[in-house]
């Protein structure tokens, strides 16, 4: 499956990448400045020069507080309005197409208000600006019908800005750790997201899948599992817990944004990974990084 992937040198487009080519898939990840995805004259230059089978679009704008203001217009143009250019590419290819959307598509009062899991199906109510682009984004996806929208979570990786990056340098620099404990959704690890999004590529899965690791948790929780971890023997850091009120930001967060993965476990007979897994691997890999630098 000759496999291209837009956004592919982000933080999750290089985790995708390095799956398709552990898969001895031929793959191509083309980076913002190769393909930005508002210019659908250039995404049809890369499909006719690669031919691809799958396209995987990893290319957003995701910086969440900033869509509330300046970036606003960017926001739509790359989240949204460009799900139109990346959709056109992948009917020109006669490509499978999977397009990586967001919990924020969510209000975070829980499925049927309860605090229950959201299915695919589950009424959306965006909050943000961001997740309401990144909505839009899916409906223009979703009228090509060889596509797939993966919804996930809380992401965390090698290779970009992630929240256990930014808990390990505060932890370095000795800095406290306030984290809202009032917020609960569940982390991802980018590379086993990336395993997800080929094998529901290869299963042709159609529609709106749920994919994010288990279980579910808070971020103060998160950060408190992050400190333990990083410290190791040594003492671990104090993380004081606070609410979303003492933690104000420009864009509101759903307070309950836990995913439904059963259809995901359905069509590829497999539970979701563990996101301990992924922390642990991370973390090692984070140290290592250190070490080299030192």
């Amino acid at each position: 499956m000759r496999t291209m992937v837009l956004g592919g040198t982000g933080m999750l487009g290089r985790a995708v990448v390095a799956e398709a080519r552990s898969r001895s898939l031929p793959v191509l990840g083309l980076s913002h400045a190769q393909a930005d995805i508002r210019d659908g004259s250039r995404l049809h230059y890369w499909v006719d020069a690669f031919r691809p089978e799958l396209i995987v679009n990893c290319a957003a704008y995701t910086k969440v507080d900033a869509c509330e203001g300046e970036g606003r217009v960017d926001a739509f143009a790359i989240n949204a309005e460009a799900m139109d250019n990346v959709a056109a590419a992948a009917r020109a290819a006669n490509a499978w197409l999977v397009h990586v959307s967001t919990d924020y598509v969510f209000d975070g009062t829980g499925s049927g208000g309860a605090m229950r899991p959201y299915r695919e199906d589950a009424p959306v109510g965006p909050l943000s600006v961001y997740g309401q682009t990144k909505l839009d984004g899916e409906r223009r996806v979703l009228a090509w019908d060889r596509s797939t929208v993966v919804r996930t979570s809380w992401l965390f990786g090698p290779g970009g800005a992630n929240f256990v990056a930014t808990i390990v340098r505060l932890i370095e620099e000795g800095k406290h750790l306030r984290v809202v404990r009032d917020q609960e959704g569940a982390p991802t690890y980018t590379l086993f997201l990336a395993r997800a999004i080929l094998d529901l590529a290869q299963l042709e899965a159609r529609g709106v899948v749920h994919y994010r690791n288990r279980e579910a948790v808070s971020w103060y929780d998160f950060a408190s599992e992050i400190a333990g971890l990083w410290s190791g023997t040594h003492r671990v850091p104090e993380v004081v817990p606070v609410t979303t009120g003492e933690f104000p930001r420009p864009a509101p967060r759903p307070a309950y944004s836990v995913l439904d993965v059963s259809r995901f476990e359905e069509i590829t007979g497999r539970r979701v990974e563990p996101w301990g897994w992924g922390l642990a691997e991370y973390l090692t890999a984070l140290r290592k990084e250190r070490k080299e630098v030192r």
